[in-house]
């Protein structure tokens, strides 16, 4: 009989919530997908190369035009300069490149300290590299990370650190406080960062995205991956990237190679060209999200349900404990059922969930949706 690698890993929570919410035709608020589409123009140059011949392999680092894009907008966003040869490398989803920059780092044994609630790839990748999770738990209502708590945990088998901002799935953001006491630990501890920024452009109220680019001290000990599907509306298309510095990159091409190779080139090339030729649409993605999210609150807030701080991503969380005393997982379950609303129980993104009744909604869906998600939840 096979012996599994992850014996308790299951079917994703968000792959349940999309299925149950298909079978009971719910409107879709669990897993974060927009409900919209890309630009026209980006599905006129994937059409273009698609018809000129770019359907081959790409060059396993990526296209360099892509490449060049993506150190461009690190210089532009962050006052950054990297090589794009050496140190930008584009992966088959965001998660791939984390997967790999977990490989990258952990060896049997190591330690990775990350916060729960936490993004569900993280903890598998480190328990397929032989590595141990240490859970630090972030608590309600503002889910800010305890630094004092993070350097007790510290121990010589300490390999890295995974932050994640926008934190995915609660909306809260990394501030200057954060980033002079990572960068102080990271001064007195040889240990890496892998820095999750998939929402890096989808920060709303005026504030900062305090990316370890910003910062040379930081940047030299970091993987940072984003993802292109949550900048461009196109999460199927499965395109994200890693920016390393080159000792770094080279050990995770390595990996990478085995594991994708390389990446659908006519999207590659249609990417660059969008980031060339269409340069407003990143820095106007904060305001549109931020405008869904005002929406989707503005209709809610006389609910039963309590609105959680939301500084960035896609998501809001919503407190339900005026409404029901059930377990996070049965109330979703009942909500979907019973008013067609799909959502996803915070407690999955735990590894020992706090005692509360909190829920995550995705508002990348076009407002009439949103209207009627959230006039039905008042309902609840």
């Amino acid at each position: 009989m096979l012996k599994s690698k992850l014996p308790n890993v299951g079917m994703t929570i968000f792959s349940q919530m999309s299925a149950l919410a298909n079978q009971y035709d719910a409107i879709n608020l669990s897993q974060g997908f927009p409900s919209f589409d890309c630009d026209p123009y980006l599905k006129q140059q994937v059409n273009h190369y698609v018809n000129n011949g770019f359907n081959q392999y790409a060059p396993m680092p990526g296209m360099p035009e892509l490449q060049q894009a993506i150190a461009d907008l690190v210089s532009n966003q962050y006052e950054l300069n990297i090589s794009a040869a050496e140190q930008v490398t584009v992966t088959s989803g965001a998660t791939e490149a984390i997967f790999v920059a977990i490989q990258t780092l952990v060896h049997p044994g190591d330690e990775v300290i990350i916060f729960d609630p936490a993004y569900d790839s993280y903890e598998p990748a480190i328990d397929l590299a032989g590595g141990k999770c240490v859970h630090l738990s972030l608590s309600s209502p503002d889910y800010r990370i305890n630094w004092a708590e993070v350097e007790r945990c510290m121990t010589s088998r300490t390999t890295a650190i995974i932050i994640n901002s926008p934190h995915n799935p609660t909306g809260s953001i990394l501030g200057e406080e954060d980033i002079i006491a990572l960068k102080d630990l990271l001064s007195r501890y040889d240990i890496h960062i892998i820095s999750d920024e998939v929402y890096e452009h989808i920060v709303f109220d005026g504030q900062v995205h305090h990316s370890v680019l910003r910062y040379p001290e930081l940047a030299e000990k970091s993987f940072v991956t984003s993802s292109f599907g949550k900048t461009f509306h196109v999460t199927g298309w499965k395109i994200g990237y890693c920016v390393t510095p080159p000792d770094l990159t080279a050990e995770f091409r390595k990996i990478h190679q085995y594991v994708t190779f390389c990446t659908l080139a006519p999207m590659q090339k249609a990417l660059a060209d969008m980031m060339n030729k269409n340069p407003q649409h990143i820095p106007g993605l904060g305001a549109f999200y931020q405008h869904k999210r005002d929406v989707f609150c503005e209709h809610i807030k006389d609910s039963q349900f309590k609105l959680l701080p939301c500084h960035g991503t896609y998501f809001q969380l919503l407190d339900y404990s005026a409404i029901s005393d059930l377990p996070d997982t049965e109330f979703c379950n009942w909500l979907t059922k019973v008013h067609k609303v799909a959502t996803i129980p915070l407690s999955v993104f735990y590894q020992t969930p706090p005692d509360s009744r909190v829920i995550r909604v995705c508002f990348a869906k076009d407002d009439e949706t949103l209207k009627q998600a959230a006039e039905i939840l008042c309902q609840v």
